[in-house]
């Protein structure tokens, strides 16, 4: 017999043991933790969100506003972002810096974080939000190269500022927010290349909060969907463009009620304070990162009969969403269609 026959024996049994002596000990001191630990004030501390134009990161930045924090708002969309500033202003922030720069490119990245050190003195919260969605099966993209775009954004895209950021974090004991999705720990069809750039930024932040010990908070969000450009039809296409399409947007979100934006901010925020490593909003989502990890077979036939079945049943539940959903999506969402149309 050799080791890792066992090791094969022995570290199950080990295992089994260590959990039952450590996790009631485990539990009760993140209870007692909670309680005792008290919230972080935001008034003062300088927060910079990527991806600020929209979405998450413009309503997380009205969230800071309202608690008093200095603002630096990255984005491409220099129109959009100014009127995000602006009610951020109008909120309670006492100073918000514009940076225009695109997170796909290292420089731009560098750039705007020697920006807002330069113009604060400091950096405390690094809120890496920027990225976009893709919703198609792996054999219908046109060209594989365009795949790229999606890493560059939603993975290099945190990464990249995340580098540059570290040592004045370090200074301020500051703290990391990265946006990731709960597609990242969970299986669901044609969704390969975004869930795969989800769970890349997952398990390399869960590995950098080791590396960096306590001199620097790392929150990982993974949120379902919420109501953003991307629920109301912004994603990339087959052809590797990004453009809105609320038809496939109905496909996709037929049997899953919207969460609130506004809801989902305040609960990131709440959480951030209270320095809490991991962030799943709609909550009810943690069930299906459960069954994919206890049931992959499940979860599996599951997704096939929503998304690729050939069946008659991916129209039946099409037909029922349609009747039901004023009432499972935001009021903002029905306005944005009746607004295209």
């Amino acid at each position: 017999m050799d080791i890792h026959s066992v090791l094969n024996l022995v570290l199950p049994l080990v295992t089994f043991i260590i959990l039952c002596l450590t996790f009631p000990f485990l539990l009760m001191f993140k209870f007692i933790r909670s309680i005792l630990r008290p919230r972080e004030d935001l008034k003062g501390k300088v927060v910079l969100i990527t991806g600020a134009s929209s979405g998450i990161g413009e309503q997380l930045a009205y969230e800071y506003a309202k608690e008093g924090s200095y603002l630096v708002l990255i984005a491409r969309r220099e129109d959009k972002l100014r009127v995000v500033a602006k009610k951020a202003g109008q909120l309670g922030s006492p100073d918000v810096l514009v940076i225009l720069a695109d997170v796909s490119k290292v420089d731009d990245c560098k750039r705007f974080i020697e920006e807002a050190v330069n113009h604060f003195g400091k950096l405390d919260h690094l809120v890496c939000n920027a990225g976009f969605w893709s919703f198609c099966g792996f054999e219908e993209v046109v060209d594989v190269a365009n795949l790229v775009q999606i890493m560059d954004a939603n993975f290099w895209g945190s990464i990249y500022p995340t580098y540059f950021a570290i040592p004045h974090l370090k200074k301020s004991r500051g703290k990391i927010i990265v946006n990731s999705s709960i597609s990242g720990t969970m299986l669901m069809a044609r969704m390969t290349i975004y869930a795969a750039s989800k769970a890349a930024l997952l398990r390399f932040y869960d590995n950098l909060r080791i590396e960096l010990g306590p001199e620097v908070s790392i929150t990982i969000l993974t949120l379902g969907f919420v109501e953003s450009e991307l629920t109301q039809g912004k994603f990339m296409s087959e052809q590797g463009k990004v453009e809105g399409n609320q038809d496939r947007t109905h496909v996709i979100l037929r049997t899953f009620p919207l969460g609130s934006l506004e809801k989902c901010a305040k609960v990131i925020i709440d959480g951030v304070c209270h320095g809490k490593k991991y962030i799943t909003d709609p909550s009810w989502y943690k069930n299906f990162t459960f069954l994919s990890i206890v049931c992959p077979e499940l979860a599996e036939s599951i997704w096939r009969i929503l998304f690729l079945s050939d069946s008659s049943c991916p129209e039946l539940i099409n037909a029922i969403a349609i009747g039901i959903k004023r009432f499972i999506f935001p009021i903002s969402v029905e306005l944005s269609e009746k607004k295209d149309n």
